[in-house]
Order: structure tokens, then C-alpha cells, then sequence
């Protein structure tokens, strides 16, 4: 058990009999009325994201989870194969279950979490950030960076996102995986 004075961002809690992560927390104490947790949290078995709010002190309970590294292997028609970099035992995880797949390549180390008592895998979550190689863009019309205007462009894995007008084709990037946003260029 854990009051909501020890929410994080990743703790995994039993809620409504289902197993959900924190993703997004934020302690509120209003100037009349008692003091509460506005929540974000991410149901592990659909993928669903749901708002709470929980009175400040209630318990909740938690699932004890371990965190695993794999190797993305490969993908094939029952899911992603992922290999346990200690045991080399393999695992297979449905698309519902890796959620930012389409940034996900090859040989990419990621985390998944297992359920302790179960031995169960919950899901599999990538780094804050992938290094891609962009594929294609259109080219930048030159002298428009007077604002920070964005241009689409694919990247090695097939996934479309936004990078700057100056990014060109073959140029390596750095993109943050919660909200597939363009962080840097990389050397």
C-alpha cells in the first residue's frame, strides 16, 4: 500500500482491478477545501489513458513490478520478439502492449516490466529519446526561419514527425518518444 504522498511518475497501481501507470501527477492544495492528486494514469492491458483525482492521504494499492532490459529483435504476425539481455529467453508482446512501436528499430535496447508475482510482461517502454535518420522531407524554403516553423518528414521506421525547416535527408536526429517531438540533431 502507498499513500498518494509517494506518487511518481511510473508507479504502477492495482486500480478498479486493473493494473494502470502514473504518468502525470500534480498535488493540488486549493485555497478553501482540502488538499488533492490530479492524475494521469495509462491502463497497461488497453492502452487507455484516464484522469483521477484522489483525496491527498488515501492508500492505494500497489503492484510490485520489475523493470528488464530486452533487445527489439524482430516483428512478426503474433507481435514484437524481444530478447532478455541476461537470459537471452525470448518474449512476445502484442502491438497493444508497445506502445511507440512505429519509432522502435531494430536491436533498440528498451525496458519491459513484468509483473513480480506473476512473472507476467506488462508492457515494453523505449528511452526518453531515439536517435532516427530522417528518409524523406521537402526541402526548407530558405530565409523562412523568422518563426519556428516545422516541416513533416519520415524517418528510418516509417514514422512521420515534425522537425525544423533546416533538417535534411540522411541527417541523424534526436526524438523524444513520449510525445514524438525533434530534439536535436545529432553528430
Amino acid at each position: 500500500m502507498a499513500s498518494t504522498a509517494d506518487f511518481r511518475n511510473g508507479l504502477v497501481l492495482n486500480y478498479n482491478n486493473e493494473l494502470h501507470v502514473i504518468t502525470e501527477f500534480q498535488h493540488v492544495k486549493p485555497g478553501k477545501g482540502p488538499a488533492f492528486v490530479r492524475t494521469k494514469m495509462r491502463n497497461i492491458k488497453t492502452g487507455r489513458t484516464i484522469d483521477n483525482t484522489f483525496n491527498a492521504g488515501v492508500k492505494v494499492e500497489t503492484a510490485r513490478v520489475e523493470q528488464r532490459p530486452h533487445q527489439f529483435l524482430y516483428k512478426d504476425d503474433y507481435g514484437y520478439n524481444f530478447m532478455d539481455n541476461s537470459t537471452f529467453e525470448q518474449v512476445v508482446l502484442p502491438e497493444a502492449m508497445v506502445p511507440f512501436a512505429d519509432i522502435m528499430k531494430e536491436g533498440q535496447e528498451v525496458t519491459i516490466l513484468m509483473h513480480a508475482e506473476t512473472e507476467q510482461p506488462l508492457t515494453a517502454e523505449l528511452p526518453t529519446t531515439v536517435d532516427l535518420v530522417v528518409t524523406y522531407t521537402e526541402p526548407g524554403l530558405r530565409g523562412d526561419t523568422a518563426t519556428n516553423t516545422l516541416k513533416p518528414a519520415t524517418v528510418e521506421t516509417g514514422a512521420r514527425i515534425q522537425v525544423p525547416l533546416f533538417i535534411d535527408v540522411d541527417t541523424k536526429i534526436r526524438i523524444k518518444t513520449s510525445d514524438y517531438s525533434y530534439v536535436e540533431r545529432v553528430k
